[in-house]
């Protein structure tokens, strides 16, 4: 009887660690792949605004100069590609409605318009930044949110856009 009790512990306490062994594996590796894909947005969403930010400067220097300018559009559009590959639903919808903004904006300041020949001002500038300017705030937010910060959301533009500073996002 004491060999049964002693082989029904050793097989019980081999059996729990088993199982503890494999339910760790399990939720370190979820873990692992959470932390994994948050960095992978973190670093796609990093290189989308920086594309955007680079663009409006290298388009808002043109007009400042009265000279011509070109930008790597193919790279914009792979930094889009990467985003959809990994942003939740939420954030790829921002990203859409962000991207519809800066086609209207690139209209405005860049296919309309010969920074050469007639150039825009300052002023006419920010007018034509405020619509994606508000589309950045909402999609800076949406990417806040995807990412599990705990910080509250953005309520004016920082960066990229030319907007003035009466812009400010819907919390």
């Amino acid at each position: 009887m004491a060999l049964l009790e002693a082989l029904i512990t050793t097989v019980t306490g081999a059996a729990a660690a088993t199982v503890g062994v494999l339910v760790g594996g399990i939720v370190t590796r979820r873990g692992q792949d959470h932390q994994w894909s948050r960095d992978q947005q973190l670093v796609a969403y990093q290189e989308l605004l920086s594309h955007y930010a680079r663009f409006t400067m290298v388009i808002k220097r043109a007009h400042a100069d009265r000279r011509g300018w070109d930008y790597g559009w193919a790279e914009w559009s792979a930094v889009l590609t990467r985003v959809s590959l990994i942003a939740p639903a939420e954030v790829a919808a921002e990203v859409d409605r962000f991207g519809q903004s800066v086609d209207r904006f690139l209209d405005r300041v860049a296919r309309d318009v010969d920074p050469v020949r007639t150039p825009l001002g300052e002023e006419e500038f920010r007018e034509a930044g405020a619509q994606v300017a508000q589309a950045q705030i909402c999609l800076v937010n949406a990417m806040r949110r995807s990412l599990g910060g705990r910080q509250k959301a953005l309520a004016l533009w920082i960066g990229g856009s030319h907007a003035g500073p009466e812009i400010h996002g819907s919390l």
